[in-house]
This record gives structure tokens, C-alpha cells and sequence, in this order.
């Protein structure tokens, strides 16, 4: 098995019962967007994951407010990240918050953000 230093992560609330196409499309786009965002603020840090294979490790919050509690952490290690918002035109509400994607950074320091949370 391989060694990684750098991973991403993708927080998905599981309160919001989206079907697994739903899912796996919030996920989707967060691991994207916070990928993207990563590239232009950490290049370093995107590079090393891109070559490492791209890690991903996703999991899951209970709540709205547990997901803005991750984001907060993220912000406070100062990682990249990217909050997903649904366009509302299938299973939920406009602007209804989704996903959260995370890096990629050191893996330490996102066990430091999201070490505690379970799998999706």
C-alpha cells in the first residue's frame, strides 16, 4: 500500500437523506471545487497530492451546523476548501448546503479538522 502525505476530504451531510446519485454528485462537485480552489492558493500542496494519487477520504456530518463547525476548522488551519450549495432542481431546496471538500493538505492536518468524523 501506498505512502500519502497529502489528502483530500469530502464532508456530506447524511441529514439530508439525498438519494446515492444525489450523493455521490454533491460529493462530486465538492471534491472538484475545493481541488480547484486548492490549485490556485496551495500549488504545492495540489501538486504533491496529484502525483501521490489523489486521495480521497469522505465522511459525513448530521447537521447544517456541523458541517459550518468543519468549515470553521478549515479556516482556522488555513486550508483550502470549498462549500457545496444544491441549484434546487431535483431533491432539495435552493441553496440548501450539501457538501464540504477540503483540501488537499498534510494529511496531519486534516486529521486535525475531520479526524473524529465517521465515514460516509
Amino acid at each position: 500500500m501506498g505512502n500519502f502525505d497529502y489528502k483530500q476530504v469530502v464532508v456530506v451531510r447524511a441529514d439530508l437523506k439525498m438519494s446515492i446519485g444525489k450523493t455521490a454528485a454533491q460529493a462530486s462537485h465538492a471534491a472538484v471545487l475545493a481541488a480547484e480552489q486548492t490549485r490556485k492558493e496551495r500549488s504545492r500542496w495540489w501538486r504533491e497530492w496529484m502525483n501521490e494519487g489523489q486521495r480521497k477520504i469522505i465522511v459525513r456530518v448530521d447537521s447544517e451546523e456541523a458541517l459550518l463547525e468543519i468549515k470553521r476548522g478549515a479556516e482556522a488551519l488555513g486550508v483550502p476548501h470549498a462549500l457545496v450549495k444544491d441549484m434546487g432542481l431535483t431533491e432539495l431546496e435552493p441553496g440548501t448546503m450539501t457538501a464540504l471538500g477540503i483540501g488537499p493538505a498534510l494529511s496531519e492536518t486534516m486529521d486535525r479538522i475531520t479526524g473524529k468524523l465517521p465515514l460516509l
